[in-house]
């Protein structure tokens, strides 16, 4: 089920993230820009989805450390953790902010209302 549209949260993507993009590359690259720009690193998140590329379970606890290289993030947003004293990536949509600023949890939230909606790149 899509979450209700949020017109603040549609007009920030339009006009801040994939303004002036005209296809799937620069809207990946207009996204990774917005959340390398706006995320806080380091972070603790937590889990709360489980993904099939990613071997973290629901309620695991991370530090998230940075977001992945650009050309990682062509067909989605990922991150770099450390968990259990390993560095891997894992999506973003995954993950949850805890204790982080304003900033860093408005930007995962904007991605995650992004995905949420059906929007692709």
């Amino acid at each position: 089920m899509r979450p209700k549209k949020d017109d603040k949260r549609e007009h920030r993507i339009i006009y801040e993230i994939v303004v002036d993009c005209y296809d799937e590359y620069e809207r990946a690259s207009g996204w990774w820009c917005y959340l390398d720009d706006m995320l806080k690193f380091p972070f603790k998140a937590k889990c709360i989805q489980e993904h099939s590329i990613s071997f973290l379970k629901k309620g695991e606890i991370v530090t998230v450390l940075h977001i992945a290289d650009q050309d990682d993030c062509e067909s989605e947003m990922f991150v770099i953790v450390e968990f259990k004293e390993h560095e891997f990536g894992v999506p973003l949509i995954q993950l949850q902010p805890i204790d982080s600023d304003d900033q860093t949890v408005e930007a995962i939230e904007d991605w995650r209302y992004w995905v949420n909606q059906g929007y692709t790149f």
